[in-house]
């Protein structure tokens, strides 16, 4: 039954504003921002001695996590400074058709417009003029949100980008993920495409690195094709994921070419995700402009994992794999991987291959052996000399190959497997690594170990190539 407990509407904007400044004190600011900040004032109505106040959230999948995360700390504040009881109560918005719709294509009609459009076909991307082909990079796959292992240290990068795949260029335009590597900010970034795609076929999603924005860039202006790739990229897609967006930092024309491509896609309600190793403001030589337009939506990170979310993610590797792990070998692996999923993962496929090579279970003992072989090998005093000649043997090029800027596939790849190395086995820093490299930048170097760790696992010629060298060392 309703009481008469009173509540003037147009004290509402004073009321929240007292309501999030007590929120402030417990809750995250980029939390607060996301979940929070975005919900709206519907009306109130009397009940008991209380109030029920209901409010508006955008979509279904942020209603339930203010539910589940914030709804007490809300309920908390409304009453602390109302006076009475709170309930809140969470209602979602009614999209309209054209919002529900993923983009349609693009209907540019001839003698509108003065630039070469492009169109995506079956992941070509096509010059409608001259008819030339250029392969682009869809999601992976394997890579979904139902195989992300959720814990405490990813939950607001994994809810984040869940809201983005459901409702894209809703709320958060751009997502900023970052983290160190190996702990799942690029499966995230595939994931996010690959919802999309399974809930609008037609969706145009790309996928691709920020070093492969960069080579494209460098191949349109030597061949004059600076149409087709800013029709290409502000054009043709409806979603655009970037991984390790830090790599264009310091380099000028990419910088000016990726801030225009942002905002043309940006105005026209087009989702942006982009990855990162820091955050913006950490990322040197970024320009301030591109900065702050990373900071017009949300900035997401994920932590190492806890000891419980590294055992969970070894159990879902083994079950998606159909390897026997027992429990007393997820919680020894777990305890002394802590950093890096890849690592843990890793640690996983070698005992496999171990136990199949010898006809054995996967043991603790096991386990322990193979984990102190990776130790010794860890901590092995190998020089930045050797390690440069071992590489350049097994290639069969010469030492001055890996110091110059050559950016040929027979002399990047090496070069980068070269840093990859002198990372692991020296533990030197990036800049230091690169001045062994002709003077290379510390993003550089940080972009080639990221690049062949995630090869290690999925490319077998980087994967044999390493393991090559490593027994030459």
């Amino acid at each position: 039954m309703k009481n008469s407990v009173h509540f003037d509407i147009g004290h509402w904007p004073d009321l929240w504003q007292a309501v999030l400044r007590l929120l402030e004190q417990t809750v995250v600011p980029n939390q607060l921002q996301a979940w929070i900040h975005p919900l709206e004032f519907i009306e109130s109505e009397g009940i008991g001695n209380g109030l029920r106040i209901k409010m508006l959230s955008p979509n279904d999948f942020s209603a339930q996590w203010v539910r589940d995360h914030y709804l007490k700390a809300i309920e908390a504040a409304l009453t602390q400074i109302v006076g009475s009881p709170c309930d809140l109560v969470l209602k979602v918005a009614e999209a309209s058709e054209s919002e529900t719709q993923p983009l349609s294509p693009l209907d540019i009609q001839e003698g509108q417009s003065n630039f070469q459009t492009i169109q995506i076909l079956g992941g070509i991307a096509q010059d409608s003029l001259s008819g030339s082909k250029a392969p682009y990079d869809k999601p992976d796959v394997r890579y979904t949100f139902e195989n992300f292992v959720v814990g405490a240290s990813n939950q607001f990068a994994y809810a984040s980008a869940v809201a983005v795949a459901e409702q894209p260029a809703r709320q958060y335009n751009p997502l900023f993920l970052y983290s160190p590597p190996g702990l799942g900010k690029t499966h995230l970034l595939h994931a996010i495409g690959n919802r999309l795609m399974v809930q609008h076929p037609k969706a145009r999603v790309a996928y691709l690195s920020a070093e492969k924005f960069v080579n494209e860039l460098i191949d349109s202006l030597q061949h004059r094709r600076m149409s087709q790739f800013r029709a290409k990229y502000r054009e043709g897609f409806d979603m655009i994921l970037i991984d390790d967006i830090q790599f264009i930092a310091g380099k000028n024309t990419s910088e000016e070419e990726f801030f225009h491509t942002f905002n043309a896609l940006h105005s026209s309600k087009r989702q942006i995700v982009v990855t990162s190793d820091r955050l913006p403001k950490e990322i040197e030589g970024l320009e301030e402009r591109v900065r702050t337009r990373f900071e017009w939506g949300l900035i997401a990170d994920i932590s190492p994992p806890e000891i419980e979310t590294r055992i969970a993610i070894l159990k879902t590797k083994a079950e998606r794999d159909d390897i026997y792990l027992p429990d007393d070998v997820a919680t020894f692996l777990a305890s002394y991987i802590k950093s890096n999923v890849r690592e843990l993962e890793g640690i996983l496929i070698r005992l496999q291959a171990q136990a199949s090579l010898s006809g054995a279970e996967i043991s603790l003992e096991m386990a322990k052996h193979e984990l102190k072989t990776a130790i010794t090998e860890e901590g092995s005093q190998f020089t930045i000399e050797s390690i440069q000649g071992a590489v350049a043997k097994h290639y069969h090029l010469k030492l001055a190959d890996l110091k110059s800027t050559s950016r040929i596939r027979s002399v990047a790849l090496p070069r980068q497997i070269a840093m990859y190395l002198i990372r692991k086995y020296t533990g030197i820093g990036f800049k230091e690594i690169g001045l062994y490299f002709g003077g290379k930048d510390h993003t550089t170097i940080l972009h080639a170990c990221s690049k062949i760790e995630a090869g290690m696992e999925g490319d077998p010629e980087i994967r044999d190539a390493v393991e090559v060298i490593q027994n030459l060392l």
